[in-house]
């Protein structure tokens, strides 16, 4: 059963549209790949799903929730938690500052953020500005766990980092798929490291799903005619 459905979503910056026709299913405790080349209208549509943009046409239900009527904040109380492309980290407070700013009630506390990322408790008390790129990603990912989600979506997760913070990021990922039931979206370029996670993928073509199926079942020929160059 849909944990979270968009049907038929259109969408627009002031008179130019973005979204055509965005369709797009996830079960509860699934990861899905949200895929297509740049400027396809991925960040469009997850901001569609945080009701940072709203929607013209079609429907957003979220556990059977219509989430047309609800602002951004409303969402996040609803339970998605987003961890924004650029990871926009507030730079002049502390780590641990930037992860107790939108705490919620539940599992997700400090201490469990520092078990997935160790490296945020040893970083506690330094300014986030002073962070490496990673440690920013990791701090934007622990700060949306701590408001207790039931859907976690990663803009862009790894995007400009070095290898080895790729890899502990994407194990986080895996981590957080086989111990807590989270649903998650996940946009990025690895068709290596989605493969890894993801249980399903939609394709975004010029604001339109053009393919949607089992992560398994992509083929070089989809993602040659939908993800190449």
């Amino acid at each position: 059963m849909s944990f979270l459905q968009l049907s038929h979503i259109s969408a627009f910056y002031g008179p130019s549209q973005a979204l055509f026709d965005v369709d797009l299913t996830l079960a509860e405790g699934e990861v899905l790949a949200l895929m297509g080349r740049n400027g396809m209208g991925k960040s469009t549509t997850i901001k569609v799903i945080c009701r940072l943009l709203k929607h013209k046409g079609g429907s957003v239900l979220f556990d059977h929730r219509d989430l047309s009527r609800l602002k951004p904040h409303q969402a996040a109380r609803a339970g998605i938690g987003l961890v924004p492309e650029g990871r926009r980290c507030f730079a002049n407070l502390t780590v641990h500052e930037n992860l107790i700013a939108a705490a919620r009630p539940g599992p997700w506390d400090f201490a469990a953020v520092s078990d997935l990322f160790p490296r945020l408790a040893e970083r506690r008390d330094q300014l986030a500005g002073s962070l490496s790129g990673g440690e920013q990603q990791m701090l934007a990912i622990g700060r949306a766990l701590m408001t207790n989600p039931r859907l976690l979506i990663l803009d862009e997760a790894t995007e400009g980092l070095a290898p080895v913070v790729r890899h502990e990021i994407w194990a986080a990922i895996a981590r957080l798929k086989s111990e807590t039931g989270l649903a998650i979206v996940v946009v990025d370029k690895s068709l290596k490291e989605l493969g890894s996670v993801a249980d399903s993928a939609v394709i975004l073509e010029k604001g339109r799903s053009v393919w949607s199926g089992a992560f398994a079942d992509l083929t070089p020929d989809i993602t040659d005619r939908y993800l190449g160059i």
